[in-house]
């Protein structure tokens, strides 16, 4: 399967990414079919040297069938290559996870107490009904007997 995908270089410490086009196989820095652009994250994202892409082999290779990472993704939907990718926003995250579990079941039971209390009093009178329709249902059959 061909991907779009970030191949690193650069030194220790300083990063600077190839987007390539390579068979899924391949490893992330090794063997790669075509350079496509480059992503060096290091700069402001305000600066346009930043990112560089060659768009009408971005389209090619997607017209293909190559599939682009998560990362490829974003940088083309930022620079309108392709639509922007709709996961990725979780405001959970910055919370520690401890911190979440508390919440969550914190939460959870003061919304779920209200409906689950009206429903027990729903219930209640239904089944209570039940049990006064029971023994008059066994009285009629007595009669009959």
């Amino acid at each position: 399967m061909l991907k779009l995908r970030l191949s690193r270089g650069g030194t220790k410490k300083r990063p600077v990414y190839k987007v390539v086009v390579a068979d899924s196989r391949f490893a992330r820095d090794g063997r790669f079919i075509e350079k496509v652009g480059f992503f060096n994250p290091l700069l402001p994202k305000e600066k346009k040297e930043r990112i560089g892409l060659e768009a009408e082999r971005i389209k090619y290779w997607l017209g293909q069938g190559a599939q682009p990472t998560t990362r490829v993704a974003r940088i083309l939907g930022e620079n309108e290559l392709m639509p922007m990718p709709a996961n990725g926003n979780n405001p959970q995250k910055a919370i520690p996870k401890k911190d979440r579990k508390k919440e969550g079941s914190e939460e959870a039971p003061k919304a779920d107490a209200a409906p689950a209390a009206e429903a027990k009093k729903e219930e209640a009178p239904k089944a209570e009904a039940k049990k006064e329709e029971a023994p008059k249902a066994e009285a009629k059959k007595e009669e009959k007997k």
